[in-house]
């Protein structure tokens, strides 16, 4: 015959065992690392961010892919990209995540990415003889704000890098 067996459970706190945990402790979601950031579009990189979506809005809607696939490309793919950055710099994103990522350097490589993308796609646009003329070289024009926004950007980000700035998380 087997004898039963007791276990015994010991807690260090001296809570009675009915009182409920605080408040605080009840709160915790899992979406507590979000916060969100608007002072970062009051500033130049910022309202660059802002302007190259605006923008960007005019290219997709001007560029039609009779005209040039290749500028609805760029400007559907650089709006996506641009806004993500905006995401990740609205909701603090580098702050939250503590992975070793090169922050600067990794918006650096897209935006200079996209600024040379930006700028064969307006020649293309100015180019082609498909399509609209007056909606092809107003798409172009726009195209040429992008790739400048872009390229003033690619510029902030390369000194804000060669001045040691890593945003490691």
């Amino acid at each position: 015959m087997m004898a039963p067996e007791t276990v015994v459970t010991v807690d260090g706190s001296n809570k009675p065992a009915n009182q409920a945990a605080s408040p605080q402790q009840q709160q915790g979601g899992a979406l507590d690392w979000i916060k969100i950031d608007v002072e970062y579009f009051k500033s130049t990189p910022g309202l660059l961010k802002l302007i190259e979506l605006i923008v960007g809005i005019i290219c997709m809607s001007l560029g039609t892919p009779y005209s040039s696939s290749w500028y609805v490309f760029v400007a559907v793919t650089s709006f996506i990209t641009t806004l993500m950055w905006s995401f990740v710099y609205l909701l603090s994103v580098k702050d939250a995540l503590k992975i070793p990522i090169n922050w600067v350097l990794s918006e650096l490589i897209s935006t200079a990415i996209e600024t040379l993308f930006y700028l064969i796609a307006f020649i293309v646009m100015f180019t082609s003889i498909y399509g609209t003329y007056g909606r092809n070289v107003a798409a172009a024009v726009f195209g040429i704000f992008n790739t400048v926004a872009y390229g003033y950007s690619s510029y902030l980000l390369y000194n804000e890098h060669r001045n040691g700035a890593s945003g490691l998380a």
